[in-house]
């Protein structure tokens, strides 16, 4: 397995969905950063479970523990080690479906791939758990990019079918606190309550896209060409389980546009290089040029549903049928926005030490 993302803001996940814990080590981390625990719980808690209509019922307290890294509230540039128990555990319906292979999940590949001794309960590496490992190193990276400036924020853009509407960026930050979907658009987000609602009730689940700013990134941030902008972060969101497209700026639409329309023209704003549009998200030749950084990531829908799926019986090499029952979100692309915001902000804090923007040690 490949467990690391990253070169010099480098973050190693560990655990499974039903194992004894999850959790991240986070090397590189720059001596003098500011942090405590309740700030990364603040992250930690906007991905939990809450008990509404798309979420799990499965309700884990995810206290976090730091195991080194971190004296008096401060970095001290050594290995960060942070874990979540995991206390809510009930394997018992992958006991007894598990020689049936779950359409649109990775039992299969993670059969084949392993020789069948890969965890199967809940999905084991590959279920939407571990990414609260994730969320917990994208909080240190948050703080660290925040000393520079850097303010990541992401929201759901569609649900269902269902497209918001974007208001203002001081707006957005409001809205979304009122939204039990993350969604800044709050008539939109009735809607989107009332259809996971009904897909509930008939056992089916919904995808959605979720979307990301990157603010005040200082030109220059993506290591041209194999190490791009687009392309680290393309590649952090889809360790994201569930993720099955990303796109930048005018992402697919650029490829309708003539190039006349596409272009991003200059202009000199506040002594400052600044363009007029923003078709490219915010990003020249895999670099950053200076606006905000703008994608979308698709989230497909959930793939455990209780209707009735063909499947394979990977034991008796028989076609068969399985209802998945147990504790599962409807949708998850109000949880994944956290997540999203998350490795957004790891490979920013990583780009941004391989710039030199910003020092090894942190002068408070």
């Amino acid at each position: 397995m490949s467990n690391s993302l990253g070169k010099l803001f480098q973050i190693t996940s560990f655990g499974e969905s039903h194992g004894d814990c999850v959790g991240v080590v986070i090397d590189g981390v720059p001596a003098g950063l500011a942090i405590n625990v309740d700030e990364i719980q603040v992250e930690v808690d906007k991905r939990k479970s809450r008990a509404k209509a798309h979420a799990t019922p499965r309700c884990e307290d995810d206290r976090i523990e730091i195991f080194s890294g971190i004296l008096n509230n401060f970095t001290t540039g050594a290995p960060i080690c942070l874990v979540i128990w995991n206390k809510n555990i009930d394997s018992s319906e992958y006991e007894r479906t598990r020689s049936k292979i779950r359409p649109g999940h990775a039992d299969f590949t993670g059969f084949v791939k392993y020789g069948g001794f890969n965890d199967f309960r809940g999905g084991g590496r590959f279920s939407g758990r571990i990414t609260a490992g994730h969320v917990m190193a994208g909080a240190i990276a948050r703080k660290l990019i925040s000393t520079i400036g850097i303010e990541v924020i992401g929201y759901t853009a569609e649900l269902g079918g269902i497209v918001a509407k974007l208001p203002k960026t001081k707006d957005i930050r409001q809205n979304i606190s009122q939204s039990d979907v993350n969604c800044p658009d709050l008539t939109a987000t009735k809607k989107m309550l009332a259809l996971i609602q009904q897909a509930a009730e008939e056992g089916d689940s919904l995808g959605g896209v979720v979307e990301c700013l990157g603010l005040n990134l200082p030109v220059g941030l993506g290591e041209p060409v194999f190490d791009t902008l687009e392309g680290e972060l393309a590649k952090a969101m889809f360790a994201i389980p569930a993720v099955k497209g990303v796109e930048f700026g005018a992402g697919f639409e650029a490829s309708r546009l003539r190039g006349s329309k596409n272009n991003d023209p200059f202009s000199i704003q506040a002594n400052h290089i600044r363009t007029t549009s923003n078709n490219c998200g915010g990003v020249l030749g895999g670099i950053s040029d200076g606006m905000p950084l703008q994608f979308r990531v698709a989230v497909k829908p959930t793939p455990s549903i209780s209707l009735s799926q063909p499947t394979v019986n990977i034991d008796t090499m028989t076609n068969t049928s399985l209802e998945i029952r147990g504790r599962h979100d409807t949708c998850i692309v109000p949880r994944a926005v956290s997540v999203v915001e998350a490795m957004t902000c790891i490979v920013l804090a990583d780009l941004a030490l391989r710039a030199g923007m910003i020092p090894r040690v942190i002068k408070q």
